[in-house]
């Protein structure tokens, strides 16, 4: 019985230490000093922990469609902030305010989302700076 109860205590703990372990911070992934502006249309929306991820086409200057990936809160943040699974549709025009990754990949960290008729959403980033601007 002894055996049993320390195996479960250890699936529990290996559960919860792995979504910490796998979770990054903003500083290790994005710069704050690399803010980018796109505007695009939606893709998808992957509403998936630890943060959820929207993903758009954007035209360069170039005129070459990229896809990019946009970091937001997790679903819990984003149902908290009023967002439905309805929320954003594929094909929906958006500008994205943000931070570029590190790496230089195309993928960014929300600052800001409006929509063509000024509507603004709140995704939840985990920037310090969004974090001020929601208080």
């Amino acid at each position: 019985m002894k055996i049993k109860s320390k195996l479960l205590v250890a699936t529990v703990l290996a559960s919860v230490m792995v979504p910490a372990l796998a979770h990054h911070s903003f500083y290790a992934e994005f710069d704050q000093n690399k803010t980018v502006t796109l505007e695009g249309t939606v893709e998808k929306m992957e509403w998936v922990n630890p943060h959820s991820w929207l993903h758009m086409q954007v035209v360069n200057a170039k005129g070459e469609t990229e896809v990019w990936k946009v970091e937001g809160g997790s679903p819990a943040v984003l149902l908290r902030l009023g967002w439905t699974r309805d929320s954003i549709p594929p094909g929906t025009k958006v500008k994205v305010q943000g931070f570029q990754a590190k790496d230089g990949s195309l993928r960014a960290n929300s600052r800001s989302l409006e929509f063509p008729d000024g509507r603004m959403l709140d995704l939840g980033s985990s920037s310090r700076e969004s974090r001020e601007q929601a208080r």
